[in-house]
């Protein structure tokens, strides 16, 4: 059992070397290529240190080497961790950016622990109470760092599993291998550093476990990089944190498995055969996993089930249902195509399915999602393509799935260059037209079946079924865009009258001052009613320039336990100073409330300053504040002339109407984003000739009610 453990140990370390070096080869090298070079010959240097250290003479030179091997497996975590965040996902850099303390923490903090401690991490060895091997009793060091393998190994098989479930069709068919020889290697790891752990030592008979397992993961790894050569493939998988996991499941199974082996064992006395054992149950385990991920067994199962049980080959119900969750709420054309094209190769089992936009202005196809298509792989087709306006007008005619295999016409070879076949032996390929209001929006290729079945006429219906309401979908995601940027054109538009309205009044001023300034410089009068207009111009302009500042910055609140009495009266301070008329002030005893009392200030300022330009001659301010049925309510009420229903309902928050009244337009547009930030609402009560209140009503948290 020795020799066979060195031996299969020392084919790991050559089968790694020799998968890292056929990547290495590989030009040009991106992140997830690097980073599988990196771990390939990291997990080779640790399958070589077993190797050694099971042949080793001595407990001495067993302590050094497996010394040198948690040195090895130190850079494990790091390498496969960057591997899991980059492989075959386009929008890799997002989740590099997100998970950067991460992969960061896991090279440093091992890498760290062994370099520094690697001494320490193993302090003696002993032979095992059933006289199976050697036992090598590990210090904190040791423990850390398998502690580090295996959250590593978590979170590995979590990114991974995330990546497979978010592929699908001929992306799927090219990474399946690899990512279930990864799930074998790290649930192995799993099952190893939980048992070093859980006994707090390395069981130098379980290198034979580890052999075996990475051996597994090295075949079903060459099988991978044999069909694809490790090439990325474009798949976008969720943020969202996943619920289950089926590799999970299936490393859980294998583990209890092994677990309930080893305890059996155990209690007849041990027996040595229990490495082969438990290889054995891996095996199988990857053998039902291989089946359960194939295309081909799902497809016959289903077709069996039809046929005995009767059951109609699409169940429409479910299909439109699944159809309807995964795209209703897509508002982006690129989100909604990916949907699209992973549905459609989930439901006719196709390898290849991709969509197609039709560019109305340069004439051309725009690559939009594939399941079998890099990004990069379908813009050169799509450059290839210099004219497809006969086959937008063919198709523009007949609105109907085309067999690209039997058509004949000329506009159907630009057709297959759009859909390249894969597979000799994948069936027909059909293409889909997206029609709309009688224009063509774009189209859906798709080819690659598997086992090679041909489309039937009820594929081909439900086909132009989903084509017609794909099309719709993407004309409604057109026009609503389209409404966006007439809205947000509106938007600027208005700010634009608004700010030139004002900037060119000052203008005139500047410029009426600067004729005068010739024939009346030297007039006392004219220096100091020209002071005075500069000295206005520039209080004006500072104003605009805060305003735009208000729209620039985000709104942040930072709530804390605040008495609103004492904002309202931290805010007056100064102001009914400057009044040349009363305020009259009733502020009644409230409970502590959640609030921000420097964007609460504003708020205040704001109504005040309203009411103080709109008071009648002579007249008064009423500021007061109160409490009813689980609400503080602060109002401010002036005596003016009021405003009607109607300027209330359409121009009173918003920012760029208001602009005959000063104390409106921005400073109420940000009141009121401040005062529904905190979960309130503002209530104007006015009438004409009759003075306006308003009340800001801010909730109280129900331990205060």
């Amino acid at each position: 059992m020795t020799n066979l453990t060195v031996i299969l140990a020392l084919i790991d370390a050559v089968l790694c070397c020799g998968l890292a070096v056929a990547v290495l080869r590989l030009r040009p090298l991106s992140w997830s290529q690097w980073s599988f070079i990196g771990g390939m010959l990291a997990l080779g240097a640790e399958s070589a240190l077993n190797a050694l250290s099971v042949r080793a003479g001595s407990p001495e030179e067993i302590i050094h080497w497996q010394r040198l091997r948690l040195l090895a497996a130190a850079f494990f975590p790091g390498f496969w961790l960057i591997f899991s965040l980059c492989y075959s996902r386009g929008n890799y850099r997002e989740f590099l950016h997100r998970w950067r303390p991460t992969w960061i923490g896991a090279f440093v903090i091992p890498a760290g622990i062994a370099l520094s401690f690697g001494d320490q991490a193993i302090y003696s060895v002993v032979r095992s109470p059933a006289g199976s091997g050697w036992v090598l009793v590990m210090g904190w060091p040791g423990k850390a760092l398998n502690l580090a393998d295996l959250l590593g190994a978590v979170l590995v098989l979590m990114n991974l599993e995330r990546t497979f479930r978010a592929s699908v069709g001929t992306m799927r068919w090219r990474i399946k291998y690899l990512m279930l020889g990864l799930a074998v290697l790290f649930g192995t790891k799993i099952y190893l550093t939980s048992q070093a752990l859980l006994y707090s030592a390395i069981q130098l008979p379980l290198v034979t476990v580890s052999s075996a397992a990475a051996f597994v993961a090295c075949l079903l790894i060459a099988l991978s990089l044999f069909r694809s050569r490790l090439s990325d493939v474009d798949i976008y998988p969720s943020h969202a944190v996943l619920r289950y996991s089926m590799t999970a499941l299936l490393a859980g199974s294998y583990l209890l498995a092994v677990g309930v082996l080893a305890k059996v064992v155990a209690v007849w006395g041990g027996n040595a055969s229990l490495p082969i054992e438990a290889l054995l149950v891996l095996a199988g385990v990857v053998g039902v996993t291989i089946l359960v991920l194939s295309d081909r067994v799902r497809q016959k199962t289903r077709r069996f089930v039809s046929r005995h049980f009767r059951r109609p080959l699409y169940d429409y119900r479910k299909v439109w249902l699944t159809f309807t969750e995964r795209t209703t709420s897509l508002m982006d054309e690129i989100d909604f195509c990916r949907a699209v094209a992973k549905l459609v190769a989930e439901n006719f089992e196709v390898l290849s399915a991709t969509v197609w936009l039709v560019d109305q202005d340069k004439d051309k196809l725009a690559f939009a999602a594939s399941t079998a298509l890099s990004e990069s792989n379908a813009s050169d087709l799509a450059n290839s393509l210099d004219n497809i306006h006969d086959m937008i007008q063919a198709m523009r005619a007949h609105p109907h799935p085309v067999d690209i295999d039997l058509a004949r016409e000329t506009w159907v070879e630009t057709l297959k260059q759009c859909n390249p076949e894969y597979f000799h032996k994948g069936g027909g390929r059909v293409c889909v037209p997206l029609v709309s209001g009688g224009e063509v929006v774009g189209l859906i290729t798709l080819g690659d079946r598997v086992s090679g079945a041909s489309f039937s006429t009820e594929d081909l219906d439900l086909l132009k079924c989903i084509g017609d309401q794909v099309a719709a979908s993407l004309r409604n995601i057109n026009l609503s865009q389209r409404l966006v940027q007439a809205k947000e054109m509106e938007a600027f538009q208005t700010m634009s009258a608004f700010f030139v309205h004002d900037l060119k009044n000052t203008a005139s001023t500047l410029s009426l001052m600067f004729q005068n300034m010739s024939r009346h410089f030297q007039d006392p009068a004219f220096q100091e009613d020209a002071v005075r207009g500069l000295s206005k111009s520039v209080t004006h302009l500072n104003n605009l320039i805060n305003e735009l500042t208000l729209l620039r910055q985000g709104l942040e609140i930072k709530p804390l336990d605040s008495d609103l009495n004492q904002v309202v009266a931290a805010a007056l301070v100064g102001l009914d100073d400057t009044a040349d008329f009363p305020f009259v002030k009733n502020l009644s005893p409230l409970p502590r409330i959640p609030l921000d009392p420097a964007q609460m200030q504003k708020v205040v300022t704001n109504l005040v300053i309203n009411a103080k330009e709109a008071a009648a001659p002579h007249g008064e301010i009423r500021v007061e504040t109160s409490r009813r049925n689980g609400w503080v309510i602060l109002s401010v009420a002036d005596d003016g002339c009021g405003m009607s229903s109607e300027f209330i309902r359409r121009s009173l928050f918003r920012p760029f109407q208001s602009t005959k009244k000063k104390g409106l337009g921005i400073g109420m547009f940000h009141s009121k984003m401040i005062v529904d930030a905190h979960r309130g609402r503002i209530e104007v009560e006015s009438k004409k000739g009759k003075g306006t209140t308003f009340r800001v009503w801010l909730p109280v948290p129900d331990s205060n009610a």
